[in-house]
């Protein structure tokens, strides 16, 4: 079967309703040939999204926020717990706290972005 495969050897050309699936970004309708191809399992079906539509998709990003948020906030408690304690909040201090949520975040949404990439 010719078309996009994710990374397990599923094909994802097929919607929930069984509708075949262009070569066409679901959200923004922008041909899939030049740029990757990345599928999101939703309520509604599968979807199959460009770069730059996938980096938006909502419940990657809210899931992306809360696993941010927790690991980030481990993080400042074991590395920094001290200086919250002591309340010596430098401005070096404050650009490290703010580095200690974006870096989950961006390991986070890298993840979910590698697992659903789908390859020709």
């Amino acid at each position: 079967m010719p078309g996009w495969v994710n990374r397990r050897g599923d094909y994802g050309r097929r919607m929930k309703n069984d509708e075949l699936v262009a070569s066409r970004c679901t959200a923004c309708r922008v041909a899939l040939e030049k740029r990757g191809a990345f599928l999101f399992h939703t309520d509604e079906g599968s979807l199959i999204k460009c770069v730059l539509c996938a980096v938006r998709h909502r419940p990657m990003l809210r899931r992306s926020i809360r696993v941010s948020l927790v690991v980030g906030t481990v993080l400042i408690a074991i590395n920094h717990g001290d200086i919250l304690l002591r309340g010596e909040w430098t401005e070096g201090f404050l650009w490290k706290l703010g580095l200690t949520y974006a870096v989950p975040f961006l390991v986070a949404t890298w993840g979910a972005l590698g697992s659903s990439r789908l390859r020709r």
